[in-house]
């Protein structure tokens, strides 16, 4: 997959592409990253990128001209079809499923804004959706530019080591995550539960699928409303879970 990021701060970008799993699909080959910076498509001499709002009011607001041909810029480098996502505040909450679906796109441009946002204009003519890792406020789209590469980039065939990694982890069956443990066994007075101390793996299986369900229910009820239907062991773990905790 190729991704172009349009940014202010190029290096923001660079430089965490070189580490962990996402430096390693960047060295694998299973995504190229690159950047294109507003500034390089602007006229003055102080390479003006931002402007005063119109109505009056605090901060800065980026200006269209430069912003717009830079998308084109970055547009003209991936593939045909790529959408143009706007990091936003705005923007349709970030999800697994949204992540799956960009993961399986040509390509994408990612533009992060700055100061107190971008052009109104931009949206309508160079930007095909908005997108928002959260209900707070960053001081630019960089931070969420990264969130999005390094979700895809966990999903590109061959990123993991272990491919069961992606399928386990949390939200991937619309649930959170169950409770690891490693050595030791014993740590400031707790166990490690017995259940994960023997080989049978289908009981394994079912005191993970009970701890997932059960931290969900406690931890994000909403996520059950997003779900498809629960199976009928799910039920029966999910109170199997409550009543030992009410117990």
């Amino acid at each position: 997959m190729k991704i172009e990021v349009v940014t202010l701060f190029p290096e923001m970008i660079r430089q965490a592409m070189e580490f962990g799993i996402t430096g390693r699909a960047v060295k694998r080959g299973l995504i190229a990253v690159g950047t294109e910076d507003p500034r390089a498509h602007t006229s003055d001499v102080h390479r003006t990128v931002d402007d005063r709002p119109y109505g009056g009011g605090p901060g800065m607001v980026m200006k269209p001209e430069p912003l717009v041909a830079a998308i084109a810029a970055a547009t003209a480098r991936v593939p045909a079809g790529s959408r143009r996502i706007y990091l936003s505040p705005q923007g349709e909450r970030l999800g697994q499923r949204r992540v799956e679906a960009l993961s399986k796109e040509p390509g994408l441009v990612l533009v992060a804004g700055r100061y107190e946002g971008i052009d109104e204009r931009v949206i309508a003519t160079s930007i095909d959706e908005e997108l928002s890792v959260g209900d707070y406020v960053l001081s630019g789209g960089e931070l969420p530019a990264l969130v999005v590469i390094d979700a895809v980039a966990r999903l590109m065939e061959g990123a993991l080591n272990d491919a069961r990694s992606s399928a386990e982890e949390s939200f991937a069956e619309g649930l959170l995550d169950w409770p690891h443990y490693t050595r030791p066994v014993e740590y400031a007075g707790l166990r490690v539960p017995e259940v994960l101390q023997g080989g049978d793996h289908e009981r394994i299986r079912r005191w993970r699928l009970r701890e997932a369900l059960g931290r969900t229910w406690r931890r994000r009820p909403d996520l059950f409303l997003s779900r498809r239907a629960s199976t009928a062991e799910e039920v029966e773990l999910l109170n199997e879970f409550l009543q030992e905790r009410q117990s």
